[in-house]
């Protein structure tokens, strides 16, 4: 959509490998991807605020998703040294959330002002989320709940946007999205 690819742009410029801007309904969402979480396999469960369950009721979350009329997607690839490479895939996270924040000024100075940015895995601002110590969350306005954890099918939505899920051997693929609605 030519109208947005300012932003795309941005996104990019940020160090967003690819980004596209979409229609919400092309995005699949489904509660089996919040079930996934559930199964703790991060081990995340219950000890994060931006995750489930404490993140809200996946019904109120897939029909947050549906207020909004376009997602900008965008996604980090990172090189790994061979397929286990686990250090490799949690600096290629840690290197994922900067775009993510970066891109919050990005729709302000934009002028969108009503935007729900979602990211990969746990939320990634804190090094240790204020729920394991029994606080309230330090940076409400920062925080970003996964794509995961509002039902989104990630590899469908990565066709939908134009883009690989998977970018080749030894690499690790991130997705987020801000969804928006058009400036009025």
């Amino acid at each position: 959509m030519e109208k947005f690819d300012k932003l795309i742009a941005e996104a990019l410029a940020l160090g967003a490998y690819k980004a596209n801007v979409i229609t919400t309904d092309k995005i699949e969402l489904d509660r089996v991807f919040r079930d996934i979480c559930a199964s703790n396999g991060c081990g995340v469960y219950g000890k994060c605020y931006m995750c489930p369950p404490d993140v809200g009721d996946i019904d109120a979350l897939m029909a947050e998703v549906r207020e909004y009329d376009y997602a900008l997607v965008y996604q980090t690839v990172s090189e790994l040294e061979d397929s286990f490479d686990f250090e490799g895939m949690v600096a290629a996270k840690k290197a994922f959330y900067p775009v993510s924040q970066k891109l919050r000024s990005v729709f302000r100075n934009a002028g969108i002002e009503k935007a729900l940015h979602l990211g990969a895995g746990g939320c990634g601002v804190c090094k240790v989320c204020a729920k394991r110590i029994d606080e309230p969350c330090r940076y409400p306005d920062l925080a970003m709940a996964s794509l995961e954890a509002y039902g989104f099918n990630v590899s469908r939505l990565a066709a939908a946007a134009d883009m690989k899920y998977i970018n080749g051997q030894n690499t690790v693929t991130y997705f987020g999205a801000v969804l928006f609605k058009e400036n009025e």
